[in-house]
């Protein structure tokens, strides 16, 4: 093609890409444009939807209540709880004369809100949605409907965006979110009163980095009585930042560092101006080193990692990693990785077209892996695989 262009001109054809990219990445060690490429928070992919108004998304009247959450650092939080289908047909009446649920001022006088503090039976699910858009964009109010399918009488869902995202105040960073996530289950615990264990944390993508972190501190922020959730359940989970950011494609196309990979020395120094590190895989394994030192019996912890072996956005080696810290953590002998894939490989059941799935048990709990043929990297959130999972780290499912 370049056979009757001037030597010029494809010199510059060559080298304009080029100069593009590297400007790119010369870019990214400066703190604010990291934080707009990893976190995408200005990209709200709801267009002109208002997020006060959840009917536009399909839910029915005053099903999802939009309220707001302040955080100890002065944010205000944008969120949604979303009533599971079956308790809404049994209280239908009384939802539908209420008046509309855009931005209830309080959340407490509202008649869904009392609904899942009353409840002595009710199961909450805490979801923490990826980078990019808000809780209304992509499949992420199809997945709410996924977190109660499998008990539509008792599952309710509160999901929030974080600081930055959408019409929350602030910007986003590690420790933001993780105080974020805090207010979260600071709110559901002591305002709902829905103790620990009737609580699962879901989260996809970036959220699946939120949930671990937010399970590692709640469990150590008080010695004499750390706080175990019933369960975790992490779709298309991430090892941390300095991995993925080999593999990973902005907005699903435009390589983050996948040239840089290919010199490790250059990868490694410009890692080390990541601010937000999300260190997942040393995280998990700590948690779950925790819950074996904590004295009685029962599970302590019960995780799952779901991840489509179509996902081009975080392939799924990612939970092959995260399974593996988490598996060493539990075992009296670490292996290596090689090693355990082994093992799984002896072990894992196999499902045909619904991919494989293996676990670790300890007397402490369970690490699930599951990965999935399909389901790419969103839209398996709202797959029966995950209402299963679902379901069973409320302990309702053997």
């Amino acid at each position: 093609m370049f056979l009757h262009l001037p030597l010029r001109s494809v010199a510059y054809a060559v080298a304009a890409p080029t100069l593009l990219y590297a400007a790119f990445v010369a870019l990214l060690t400066i703190p604010y444009f990291q934080n707009h490429v990893i976190y995408l928070h200005s990209l709200t992919q709801t267009g002109s939807l208002d997020l006060n108004i959840p009917e536009q998304w399909g839910f029915l009247r005053n099903q999802a209540t939009p309220f707001h959450l302040q955080t100890p650092d002065g944010e205000t939080l944008h969120a949604w709880h979303i009533l599971p289908l079956g308790v809404y047909q049994q209280h239908e009446d009384q939802l539908v004369r209420e008046p509309s649920s855009a931005l209830a001022p309080d959340v407490n006088q509202r008649w869904s809100f009392q609904l899942l503090r009353d409840d002595p039976e009710a199961l909450l699910v805490l979801y923490f949605h990826g980078a990019g858009g808000t809780l209304g964009s992509g499949w992420r109010p199809q997945s709410y409907r996924a977190m109660s399918a499998a008990a539509p009488d008792k599952i309710h869902t509160v999901a929030i965006d974080y600081r930055g995202f959408g019409t929350s105040t602030g910007s986003p960073s590690e420790d933001g979110l993780l105080l974020d996530a805090q207010t979260l289950a600071d709110w559901a615990v002591n305002e709902a009163g829905i103790p620990s264990s009737r609580i699962v944390l879901f989260g996809q993508s970036l959220g699946t980095a939120v949930c671990i972190s937010l399970a590692q501190t709640m469990a150590t922020r008080d010695e004499k009585s750390p706080v175990l959730f019933s369960g975790i359940v992490l779709v298309a989970p991430f090892a941390d930042v300095a991995t993925l950011t080999a593999t990973y494609r902005v907005a699903k196309t435009v390589p983050l560092l996948g040239p840089v990979a290919r010199f490790p020395w250059l990868l490694t120094w410009l890692n080390s101006f990541i601010q937000s590190k999300w260190p997942s895989k040393e995280r998990l394994a700590d948690f779950l080193r925790l819950c074996q030192r904590i004295p009685g019996d029962g599970t302590k912890y019960d995780v799952t990692m779901i991840h489509a072996q179509d996902d081009y956005d975080i392939p799924w080696v990612h939970s092959d990693m995260l399974y593996w810290y988490g598996a060493n953590a539990t075992r009296p002998s670490p292996v290596t990785f090689s090693e355990l894939e082994k093992e799984k490989a002896d072990a894992r059941v196999e499902l045909g077209d619904g991919g494989w799935a293996v676990e670790s048990r300890s007397s402490s709990g369970v690490l699930r892996e599951h990965i999935t043929k399909y389901g790419l990297h969103d839209r398996i959130m709202s797959y029966p695989v995950v209402s299963r999972a679902i379901l069973r780290a409320f302990g309702k499912y053997s």
